[in-house]
Protein backbone atom coordinates (compact mmCIF):
# COMPACT_ATOMS: atom_id res chain seq x y z
CA UNK A 1 0.00 0.00 0.00
CA UNK A 2 1.43 3.75 -0.91
CA UNK A 3 1.60 5.97 1.61
CA UNK A 4 0.27 9.26 0.94
CA UNK A 5 2.08 12.21 -0.89
CA UNK A 6 3.65 14.97 1.38
CA UNK A 7 5.03 17.82 1.39
CA UNK A 8 8.43 16.10 2.83
CA UNK A 9 8.52 14.19 -0.36
CA UNK A 10 9.45 16.76 -2.64
CA UNK A 11 12.52 19.02 -3.70
CA UNK A 12 13.65 21.17 0.03
CA UNK A 13 14.87 23.82 -2.52
CA UNK A 14 11.31 24.21 -4.09
CA UNK A 15 9.88 25.90 -1.09
CA UNK A 16 12.58 27.97 0.50
CA UNK A 17 10.43 31.31 0.47
CA UNK A 18 7.31 28.93 1.62
CA UNK A 19 5.98 28.96 4.82
CA UNK A 20 5.06 25.27 4.96
CA UNK A 21 3.19 24.51 7.81
CA UNK A 22 0.05 25.56 6.46
CA UNK A 23 0.96 24.57 3.10
CA UNK A 24 -2.50 22.79 1.31
CA UNK A 25 -1.88 21.03 -2.12
CA UNK A 26 -5.42 21.70 -3.01
CA UNK A 27 -5.63 25.33 -2.71
CA UNK A 28 -2.07 26.29 -4.25
CA UNK A 29 -1.93 23.61 -7.00
CA UNK A 30 -1.55 26.06 -9.94
CA UNK A 31 1.80 27.39 -7.81
CA UNK A 32 2.83 24.26 -6.86
CA UNK A 33 2.43 22.59 -9.99
CA UNK A 34 4.71 25.65 -11.60
CA UNK A 35 7.12 25.90 -8.98
CA UNK A 36 7.76 21.45 -9.50
CA UNK A 37 7.46 22.40 -13.80
CA UNK A 38 10.30 25.49 -13.77
CA UNK A 39 12.53 23.82 -10.59
CA UNK A 40 12.21 20.27 -9.56
CA UNK A 41 14.21 17.40 -10.25
CA UNK A 42 12.31 14.19 -12.12
CA UNK A 43 11.56 12.65 -8.69
CA UNK A 44 9.18 15.77 -8.05
CA UNK A 45 7.97 15.66 -11.86
CA UNK A 46 6.83 12.04 -10.91
CA UNK A 47 5.13 12.89 -8.21
CA UNK A 48 3.31 16.01 -9.15
CA UNK A 49 2.00 13.22 -12.03
CA UNK A 50 0.61 10.96 -9.21
CA UNK A 51 -0.69 13.42 -7.54
CA UNK A 52 -2.57 15.82 -9.86
CA UNK A 53 -2.50 13.89 -13.16
CA UNK A 54 -1.12 15.07 -16.33
CA UNK A 55 -4.27 16.67 -17.21
CA UNK A 56 -3.94 19.03 -14.42
CA UNK A 57 -0.55 19.69 -15.05
CA UNK A 58 -1.37 20.72 -18.59
CA UNK A 59 -4.35 23.06 -17.30
CA UNK A 60 -1.72 24.54 -15.06
CA UNK A 61 0.89 25.08 -17.29
CA UNK A 62 -1.54 26.44 -19.87
CA UNK A 63 -2.84 28.95 -17.85
CA UNK A 64 0.50 29.82 -16.21
CA UNK A 65 1.58 33.61 -16.41
CA UNK A 66 5.31 33.08 -16.62
CA UNK A 67 7.49 30.13 -17.61
CA UNK A 68 11.14 30.31 -18.35
CA UNK A 69 11.99 29.40 -22.10
CA UNK A 70 13.01 25.62 -21.10
CA UNK A 71 10.18 24.86 -19.18
CA UNK A 72 7.89 26.04 -21.98
CA UNK A 73 9.76 24.01 -24.56
CA UNK A 74 9.04 21.02 -21.95
CA UNK A 75 5.32 21.06 -21.76
CA UNK A 76 4.53 22.09 -25.12
CA UNK A 77 6.66 18.81 -26.39
CA UNK A 78 5.18 16.75 -23.50
CA UNK A 79 1.49 17.84 -23.87
CA UNK A 80 1.64 18.33 -28.01
CA UNK A 81 0.23 21.92 -27.98
CA UNK A 82 2.21 24.73 -29.62
CA UNK A 83 3.81 27.30 -27.40
CA UNK A 84 1.51 29.78 -28.62
CA UNK A 85 -1.15 28.43 -27.03
CA UNK A 86 0.51 29.34 -23.23
CA UNK A 87 -0.51 31.91 -21.45
CA UNK A 88 2.81 32.71 -20.80
CA UNK A 89 4.14 33.27 -24.42
CA UNK A 90 1.36 35.51 -25.25
CA UNK A 91 1.66 37.26 -22.03
CA UNK A 92 5.70 37.49 -23.05
CA UNK A 93 4.83 38.97 -26.66
CA UNK A 94 2.36 41.60 -25.36
CA UNK A 95 5.68 43.16 -22.78
CA UNK A 96 8.69 42.28 -24.66
CA UNK A 97 11.80 42.96 -22.69
CA UNK A 98 13.93 45.42 -24.90
CA UNK A 99 17.56 44.95 -23.25
CA UNK A 100 17.37 40.61 -24.42
CA UNK A 101 16.19 41.40 -27.85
Amino acid sequence: MNKPITIADFSQHLFWDVDLDGFDFNQHKNFFIQRVLEYGKMKDWKLIKELYGMEAIKIAALNARSLDAVTLSFVSTIFQIDKTEFRCYKHRQLFPNLWNS
